[in-house]
């Protein structure tokens, strides 16, 4: 059975994932270097091929890229390596979402894909939280429209400004206090309690202040990175679905590919 490769670029890391059909079959994240060339991006993706101990044939890709200047790098990896161009998600891509905001050329690919999948896998209306270095908020509305978002630090963001702007603090290590409780009995549980419960007290008002525009009954799905930071702080996520965005993108690869 043929594969597809998915790549989703980001400013810290990459996603890299492989599909059998609907069926993810292995995904990998590693750093994001600009710099680096087609040459040394190939080398570890071969590396990581090896290491699945799978061998698969790839018929095509396609990647979303939040960085611009490493497009060509991917393109060229994929021409050199598979002898294909791999799709990439921008204008004139068919994706299956009405965009409903001021500018939606201003809406990232990632963003496109995560309301795919939700819209798709889990149903909408949905709220999707996106737990990577920055925390975004995508609304999409019970026809499966993108209506917008919201925008936060991430809780990696907020903890390092606090520790630059208050040099008596002790960096500690992101974590829950312990024991559990919002009032901590020295500096280590204060810290923690402000960052872990505050980050979650967010999270929880944004999801009330977003169901209150697209209904209660908004499936509130969880994805990223960070995901395992605040998910056992919280009930109100509904699906955690880490490779959400790359199962958007296959989604959008499978609907340009019948498309042809």
């Amino acid at each position: 059975m043929s594969a597809i490769l998915v790549f989703d670029i980001g400013n810290q890391h990459i996603n890299i994932g492989v599909f059998e059909g609907d069926a993810l079959r292995v995904s990998w994240r590693i750093s994001t270097r600009v710099e680096g060339t087609p040459d040394e991006y190939a080398v570890l993706l071969n590396t990581l091929l090896r290491q699945s101990k799978s061998a698969y044939e790839f018929s095509g890709g396609i990647l979303a890229s939040s960085v611009p200047p490493i497009l060509p790098t991917f393109v060229e990896l994929c021409r050199a390596q598979f002898g294909w161009l791999p799709l990439v998600v921008s204008a004139g891509v068919k994706t299956g979402i009405k965009i409903r905001t001021d500018n939606p050329r201003e809406v990232g690919a990632d963003r496109v894909a995560n309301a795919l999948a939700a819209k798709t896998l889990h149903g909408a209306p949905a709220i999707i939280i996106d737990f990577s270095p920055i925390t975004i908020f995508d609304a999409v509305n019970a026809q499966g429209e993108y209506v917008g978002s919201a925008i936060a630090p991430g809780l990696n963001i907020s903890a390092d400004a606090l520790f630059r702007s208050a040099a008596q603090l002790l960096r500690v290590e992101l974590s829950p206090p312990n024991p559990p409780l919002p009032i901590g009995k020295n500096t280590i549980n204060a810290v923690r309690a402000g960052l872990v419960y505050g980050y979650v007290s967010m999270i929880e008002g944004m999801v009330a202040r977003f169901k209150n525009e697209l209904g209660q009954n908004a499936t509130v799905i969880a994805t990223g990175e960070q995901i395992s930071l605040v998910m056992s702080e919280t009930r109100v996520v509904d699906v955690i679905d880490e490779q959400l965005t790359l199962r958007g993108l296959q989604l959008i690869f499978e609907l340009n590919h019948k498309s042809k």
